[in-house]
């Protein structure tokens, strides 16, 4: 078969402000102030996560929040930038969609489209502001090493975008080469050139309103100095359609952020780290930033041999495992749960909680809060 690429210059975009959207920020917020629902028989075990993390908090250690896109959808990331502001988190991690449903609502005040609808007449992730605004953040992040999340929490807490002009781009280019100081610096330039060249950008700042950022998550970790970090997978979020979304600044910006990640991971050692309703994403970039810590603190002969954490686990699935009892066998459909199986794998103490994402984070913050 012949190598041809499909040309995403054909689309024909249309504004994300024409789209119908299933939530709206204003009636899904769940803040500090919203009811507490009753966590029935689980208020122990959430009682118990609250006292490690102000634990973890008052030595100094991380305390790392990493969540699928849901937390998002399901009205949460208000009470998340509480929990940021308050310093309960020092690190919140997510999907790729977790930062574009984040973006959509800081920036249009709802989000999530009828994906069968959409895709049925060729609109389904078709929206120019998403991609092309997340896109060209990344593509101008680039030229200042900034990280995927914090490039997105930039734009957002900024409500803009500077676009260099392309003679200083081409001068940043040269530079960078000729000092072979940064060849990622380099390609940066080289990726944002490119692309101004085919579109209506100009020079200078480009004004983007986010009437909504006070609800951003990634907004109030860069305004609060906490780490927000992305980790998308290439193709399977909605930007991906949009040309200025480019797989150069995505590589760039998201393998920054992985390393910003594994470098949290590397200073878990009192520290507790939240894993809510990321089956996937969350144990697979555990697992191999604690490997990749370990192996390192060893060749320096440390004494810290990364095993005093806490995983403490959420999701829907129903516990039928103590998971600190090992691995069930595997005629158990629990082993099957991989995250849980994962996570059991990596030392520490793990805990899971089955239940809604929001009672767990609402009772969690109720209890730090206290």
């Amino acid at each position: 078969m012949s190598q041809q690429e499909f040309d995403r210059w054909k689309i024909r975009f249309r504004s994300v402000s024409d789209r119908t959207n299933k939530f709206r920020i204003d009636d899904i917020a769940i803040d500090g102030e919203s009811p507490v629902p009753d966590p029935g028989a689980s208020g122990a075990e959430i009682d118990a996560v609250a006292a490690e993390i102000r634990r973890a908090r008052s030595r100094g250690a991380p305390v790392v929040l990493v969540h699928g896109a849901h937390l998002i959808k399901n009205g949460l990331g208000p009470l998340v930038v509480e929990f940021v502001k308050d310093g309960w988190l020092t690190h919140v991690g997510t999907n790729g969609a977790g930062s574009i449903h984040d973006w959509e609502f800081a920036f249009l005040g709802s989000s999530c489209e009828d994906v069968a609808a959409n895709v049925a007449v060729g609109e389904f992730g078709i929206w120019d502001e998403t991609g092309g605004r997340i896109g060209l953040s990344l593509l101008a992040g680039g030229i200042v090493g900034a990280g995927y999340g914090e490039a997105v929490g930039r734009m957002i807490s900024e409500e803009k975008l500077v676009v260099p002009d392309p003679v200083a781009l081409r001068e940043t280019m040269a530079a960078a080469l000729d000092r072979r100081e940064s060849m990622d610096i380099a390609a940066a330039a080289a990726d944002l050139l490119s692309v101004l060249e085919r579109t209506e950008f100009q020079a200078g700042a480009v004004e983007i309103p986010h009437p909504w950022k006070h609800t951003s998550v990634q907004c109030a970790c860069y305004e609060n100095s906490a780490r927000f970090t992305v980790h998308p997978g290439i193709g399977q979020d909605i930007i991906y359609s949009h040309p200025l979304f480019q797989g150069g600044s995505v590589g760039r910006a998201s393998m920054r952020d992985f390393l910003r990640y594994a470098a949290t991971i590397r200073q878990l050692d009192g520290g507790v780290y939240l894993s809510v309703g990321s089956s996937v994403m969350s144990p697979m970039i555990f697992e191999k930033s604690l490997s990749m810590a370990r192996n390192v603190l060893l060749q320096e002969g440390s004494a810290t041999k990364l095993e005093n954490f806490s995983i403490v686990v959420n999701d829907l699935a129903a516990a039928t495992w103590d998971w600190s009892q090992g691995e069930p066998p595997v005629d158990n459909p629990a082993y099957y749960v991989r995250f849980c199986k994962t996570f059991s794998r990596m030392g520490g103490r793990l805990s899971y909680l089955g239940m809604d994402n929001r009672v767990f984070l609402q009772n969690l913050y109720a209890r730090l809060s206290a």
